[in-house]
């Protein structure tokens, strides 16, 4: 079958090009070759995201920053030469360009080469402004993992799947806010001092009692904002146990969907025309776009 980049699936017995082997080591994960690949990519990723880590604290990087540029250039060019060789060897090139693993792989590396570049139509403080922001780019490298977790798909299709559940639970969240927040309002936000002035609550207003509501709900509790009136903290104790009780819902919801996906025997392979995973074991072709596997 000719695919838009003109390279063909082998049959068997017909010699594989360099391409096609440099395919199944990069993009599957269902061979020795490709299963090393994979954790030396990972461990180049965390050793990566480590260095972009101590950068970040003043005394490190006073002390070891001529160390950490180096290796922060060192995993640069490394993934670069992995983006290069994702590229040379896509069928579609075009269409790993433009993914989201492409863009994340794109955005790895992007800042450090920006960041060398010079910056003169600036102040010296917007430059340094400019060179943190790019810094905190390369925090892209972390979904990079992506490629080497074969859960996290699972993950994804269970959270799709339990979409409707979760868009009635979040709903039902949302109502909750409003109502408790408007009600603290009302018992909160009236207390006058003994002047007769109004005395600064925290519920001055319905959005500052939604955040106390949802700081309360999720049992974050930061204590800027509390209830004085026994009223008021009624109805925050109903609110801290609803939080209790609801916050179990969504980890049921997902870890249902997660059971159910984890029963379906699913194999690692990349399908090389619409770049779709997540195929049965047993599957010859692609379900989503009919090519061979």
């Amino acid at each position: 079958m000719n695919l838009e980049s003109n390279v063909e699936k082998p049959s068997e017995g017909e010699d594989r090009t360099w391409r096609q082997q440099a395919y199944d080591i990069v993009f599957e994960a269902d061979t020795p070759a490709g299963v090393l690949f994979d954790v030396v990519l990972l461990a180049a990723i965390f050793l990566s995201v480590l260095v972009v880590m101590l950068e970040s604290v003043e005394s490190i990087r006073l002390q070891y920053g001529g160390l950490l540029v180096g290796a922060e250039w060192f995993f640069t060019i490394l993934f670069t030469l992995e983006y290069g060789l994702r590229i040379a060897c896509a069928p579609r090139p075009l269409r790993y360009v433009f993914s989201f693993y492409g863009v994340v792989d794109l955005l790895a590396i992007l800042p450090t080469y920006l960041i060398a570049l010079p910056i003169t139509s600036i102040a010296d403080t917007q430059r340094l402004t400019t060179i943190r922001a790019l810094r905190l780019l390369r925090a892209f490298r972390i979904f990079k993992l992506a490629h080497m977790l074969t859960e996290a798909n699972a993950l994804r299709n269970a959270i799709w799947a339990a979409r409707a559940k979760v868009a009635v639970f979040l709903s039902f969240v949302v109502i909750s806010v409003v109502i408790v927040g408007s009600a603290m309002h009302l018992i909160e936000g009236g207390r006058l001092d003994e002047n007769g002035q109004a005395m600064p609550s925290g519920f001055d207003s319905i959005p500052e009692s939604m955040y106390w509501a949802v700081v309360t709900m999720t049992t974050v509790g930061y204590g800027d904002v509390s209830p004085v009136t026994a009223v008021g903290k009624a109805l925050a104790a109903c609110m801290m146990l609803l939080g209790y009780c609801m916050i179990i819902v969504p980890t049921g919801i997902v870890s249902a969907e997660f059971a159910q996906a984890a029963q379906k025997n699913k194999i690692l392979r990349v399908c090389e025309h619409c770049m779709a995973e997540g195929h049965d074991k047993d599957a010859r072709y692609c379900k989503y776009c009919g090519t061979m596997l």
